[in-house]
C-alpha cells in the first residue's frame, strides 16, 4: 500500500524531505502545514501539493497515513502526539526532541495509539556506514577499544540570525551538538553500542545572540570497556566533513561523511582492497560542512522507504524512538557534564 504523507513545518529541512518522498517507493506527498500561510501556498507550488491550513486540517484528511515533522526541535513533540492520537504514523526529524522526558512522551503516545514512529538519522542507510557496521558485527576490530567522532563545521553569524529559534535552549535544544553534530552521535552510538560514563566542557566561542554552545568536547566511557571522544563545533572555518572513527587491536577504520578513509585489519579479506578503492570517493557533497542546504536526499528517501516498510508489514522502524532517544540522551548527559563540571553517569 502507499502511504499518504504530510509534512508539517516548511522550513530548509522539509524541502529534503519532499523529494525524498517522492522517490521513496511506496509512499505519496499529500501535502504540508506550516504556522505562516505564505510559506505553505509557496512550499505547496513548489513540491505540487496540498497547503493544509493547520494541523488539524492534516490529521482530520484520510489520505493521510503518516506525518513528517520538520518544525523546529523544540516544537516536535505537540505534533507528534496530536498525529499518534488521531491514527497517524510519525516519523519525525531529528532530534527526536530536546530532551528525554520529551521523547518518551512520544514514544508512549505512538505505543499507545498503536503507530510507528521513525526518526531521521538517514546517515545509517549509507553504504559506508553500513559495511563498519558489518566490521563491527562481524568482529574485524577485535576488541574495540577506541570510538571518536569528530564535526568540526563552520556556521556564519548570519545562519544564526536566520531564525528566532536557531541557538535557543527552548526550541534549538543546544547548539554544535544538538543541531549540527547529533547525527555523528547516533553513527557512534550505532557502532559502539551505550555509553556509560560522560566527562565534558562546551563553550560559546565566535557567536553572537545565541545562548547554546558552538565548541564542545567530551570524553566517553563506553558499556563494552571502550573509550572514546566526541569533538562537536561551528567556528570551524571553513568546514570540513563529519568524521568516525574506529579502532581496536585486530583493526582500524575512519568514516569521513560517505567515504570511507581507512580500513585495514589484521585479518584481510578479499573484499578490502575493493572497499577501500571504491568507497575512498562517495560523498557527492559538502555534507553540510559549511552550509546547511549542501546536502543529497538520496539517505533521506532510503530512511522514508524505511518507514514505509515498517508501516505495511505492522512492525518497528529500525529507527524508532528508542533508537532516536539514545543520541539525545547521550548529548543532554554532556550537557549536564559541562553544567556541573561532574562525570555523569548514564544508565
Amino acid at each position: 500500500m502507499s502511504i499518504g504523507i504530510g509534512i508539517v513545518g516548511c522550513g530548509m529541512i522539509a524541502n529534503f524531505h519532499a523529494r525524498a518522498i517522492k522517490d521513496a517507493a511506496g509512499a505519496h506527498l499529500v501535502g504540508a502545514t506550516a504556522r505562516r500561510p505564505e510559506q505553505v501556498e509557496t512550499f505547496a507550488g513548489e513540491h505540487d501539493c496540498r497547503g493544509f491550513a493547520s494541523l488539524e486540517e492534516m490529521l482530520a484528511d484520510e489520505s493521510i497515513d503518516a506525518i513528517s515533522i520538520c518544525t523546529p526541535s523544540g516544537l516536535h513533540l505537540d505534533p507528534a502526539i496530536a498525529a499518534a492520537k488521531a491514527g497517524k504514523h510519525v516519523i519525525v526529524e531529528k532530534p527526536l526532541e530536546i530532551t528525554t522526558e520529551r521523547c518518551d512522551a512520544i514514544i508512549d503516545a505512538c505505543k499507545e495509539n498503536g503507530v510507528r514512529l521513525t526518526v531521521t538519522f538517514q546517515s545509517r542507510f549509507h553504504q559506508s556506514s553500513q559495511l563498519m557496521k558489518k566490521a563491527v558485527e562481524d568482529g574485524r576490530f577485535g576488541k574495540i577499544t577506541m570510538g571518536d567522532a569528530y564535526v568540526k563545521w563552520y556556521r556564519s553569524q548570519e545562519y544564526y540570525d536566520s531564525g528566532q529559534w536557531r541557538g535557543t535552549w527552548e526550541l534549538d535544544g543546544g547548539g554544535a551538538l544538538m543541531n549540527q553534530a547529533i547525527h555523528s552521535v547516533d553513527l557512534l552510538l550505532w557502532l559502539m553500542g551505550p555509553v556509560e560514563q560522560i566527562s565534558a566542557m562546551t563553550a560559546t566561542m565566535t557567536h553572537e545572540r545565541i545562548e547554546v554552545e558552538d565548541v564542545a568536547v567530551a570524553t566517553l566511557k563506553f558499556k563494552n570497556g571502550a573509550l572514546g571522544v566526541i569533538e562537536a563545533t561551528t567556528t570551524a572555518y571553513p568546514g570540513a566533513l563529519k568524521r568516525i572513527e574506529i579502532s581496536g587491536n585486530e583493526g582500524s577504520a575512519i568514516l569521513e561523511e560517505e567515504d570511507i578513509k581507512f580500513w585495514q585489519f589484521a585479518n584481510e579479506t578479499d573484499e578490502d582492497a575493493r572497499i577501500r578503492k571504491e568507497m575512498a570517493g562517495k560523498t557527492e557533497t559538502g555534507g553540510g560542512a559549511a552550509d546547511p542546504a549542501a546536502i543529497g536526499h538520496h539517505g533521506h528517501t532510503m530512511l522514508f522507504e524505511e518507514a514505509v516498510s515498517a508501516i505495511n508489514e505492522n512492525r518497528p522502524s529500525i529507527l524508532d524512538g528508542h533508537e532516536g532517544r539514545r543520541s539525545v540522551e547521550v548529548i543532554c548527559g554532556i550537557y549536564e557534564s559541562a553544567k556541573t563540571g561532574k562525570i555523569v553517569m548514564l544508565g
